[in-house]
């Protein structure tokens, strides 16, 4: 099913997974309060929370922000976020001449221990597809306006290479503090398709 540009599953999809779930519980290979707990760990504890740490300590610590950006597999699990997958993580930066966006062009590579759960546009070929061709009407599609100025970069994640955006801090933030500026920045501001703000 498509709503606007970007598809998303349908009764039909939600139906069948229920199906499945339902046959596997039944013949006791899947527990569902098992299942519960992954889902609601991917959800809040892992999830956004866990980047949303990483890039407020890179906004308030310039060490950091410098070794995050230079190897951001080591700094992100120095906080002691690592990948389930062993993928390599790179960082990269928005500021006022560039804005990053990430997108898996051949499936839907995802770094779930700093962002949680990928959302399910992120899966959706029109996302894959359109944030290459048209990254900028993508935004747009998101609320996000930029400059004309501002260069867009999109970074294709793979098996091997997952990418944190760090979106560029919110003006009138200096009195916050780590924790404050961790609420706001969210699981899309990390992808690119978003912005962080108050």
């Amino acid at each position: 099913m498509v709503q606007g540009d970007v598809e998303v599953p349908g009764p039909d999809i939600t139906h069948r997974v229920a199906a499945l779930e339902s046959i596997l519980v039944e013949k006791g290979y899947v527990d569902p309060a098992a299942l519960d707990v992954i889902i609601r760990t991917y959800e809040s504890e892992v999830g956004p929370r866990n980047g949303a740490q990483v890039v407020a300590k890179s906004w308030v610590d310039p060490d950091y922000r410098a070794w995050l950006l230079t190897d951001a597999t080591a700094a992100i699990a120095s906080l002691g976020f690592t990948g389930r997958q062993g993928e390599h993580m790179v960082a990269v930066e928005n500021t006022t001449a560039t804005h990053n966006l990430v997108v898996c062009t051949l499936c839907s590579c995802y770094p779930w221990s700093v962002l949680g759960l990928p959302p399910v546009w992120y899966k959706s070929p029109a996302y894959r597809s359109r944030a290459v061709i048209d990254p900028r009407g993508v935004l747009a599609d998101f609320g996000v306006t930029l400059d004309p100025s501002t260069r867009i970069r999109v970074w294709d994640s793979t098996a091997e290479i997952r990418y944190l955006v760090v979106p560029m801090r919110p003006a009138g933030t200096e009195d916050l503090s780590e924790a404050e500026l961790a609420e706001l920045v969210t699981r899309d501001s990390m992808i690119g398709a978003g912005l962080a703000g108050r």
